[in-house]
């Protein structure tokens, strides 16, 4: 099991010095992982303060030497998958190959797209979101190559360099369980972010419904024929600091989880950097 911390790029987060500090003091404190949310007006009516989170990244990059990073999740439909694929291949040279690209449609649709003109229809977004990943996969290859799509198309283009990590950046796929179409998108790629009940009182799931979604995962990849590949599965919640690691997470781990995610409730302190630094550097909850 490893341990991550996971902010959002709004509030007092959205200032790239305290990003930095909450990334130096994760890593000093044994955590494996720093994530960052990645939305450009969340939920609009709000006004949010908010960053962009590939200037975070650079940030927490440069005042770091061993933690991953990456975004959870970006919304890849609404990006250009050959910008999307330069900043994540210049992300993880720069971090010498400890970058994660988190993924998946991205909400609330209204806000994050329609806002700017782009449609909010699901179906197409989950269409783009798909092939913009084939050509993520491709373009990181750093070999010619084209592709041709409904929504994403290539025309014999070759990006050098490549990232560092091989043969291309992880690529973890979020949605909500038991929905199946994101996880089964996910059983696809590298790794899944599936979202639980009590997801926004960061409640942790059951270990019971963590071994079903394992279950039905393994069984696609059997079906992809990736069953013999790593795949990462990243369980979410708050934990409390000086509890014993052992009773949260080493059951979730034997259920089939390989991350524990930390993260603050949905309320009045998820914007503040205070909390989450004072437990972060009370460290993870090993098992």
């Amino acid at each position: 099991m490893r341990y991550s911390i996971y902010v959002p790029n709004f509030g007092e987060f959205a200032e790239p010095e305290t990003f930095a500090e909450v990334a130096r003091r994760a890593e000093a404190a044994g955590w494996d992982g720093l994530f960052v949310w990645d939305h450009l007006v969340e939920q609009k009516h709000l006004r949010r303060r908010i960053a962009d989170p590939w200037i975070l990244l650079t940030a927490a990059a440069l005042a770091t030497s061993q933690i991953r990073l990456g975004t959870m999740i970006t919304p890849v439909a609404r990006r250009r998958p050959g910008k999307l694929a330069r900043e994540v291949t210049t992300l993880d040279r720069l971090t010498g190959g400890r970058m994660i690209l988190g993924v998946g449609l991205g909400a609330p649709l209204e806000d994050e797209y329609a806002s700017f003109g782009d449609t909010a229809d699901p179906r197409v977004l989950a269409e783009r979101l798909d092939e913009s990943l084939h050509a993520l996969d491709l373009l990181w290859s750093g070999e010619p190559v084209s592709y041709r799509g409904n929504q994403v198309s290539l025309d014999d283009v070759a990006f050098q360099p490549t990232p560092v990590q091989r043969p291309r950046v992880p690529i973890w796929v979020g949605g909500q369980w038991p929905n199946k179409p994101p996880m089964r998108r996910a059983a696809r790629w590298d790794g899944a972010i599936p979202g639980f009940d009590g997801m926004v009182a960061a409640r942790p799931p059951a270990a019971d419904e963590v071994r079903d979604l394992a279950g039905f995962l393994r069984d696609r990849r059997a079906e992809n024929g990736r069953a013999d590949q790593p795949f990462d599965i990243v369980i979410g919640g708050a934990s409390q600091a000086g509890a014993p690691g052992r009773d949260l997470v080493a059951p979730l781990a034997d259920a089939g989880a390989t991350w524990w995610n930390e993260c603050m409730p949905w309320d009045d302190t998820l914007e503040r950097a205070e909390p989450m630094l004072r437990r972060i550097d009370q460290g993870p909850p090993r098992a």
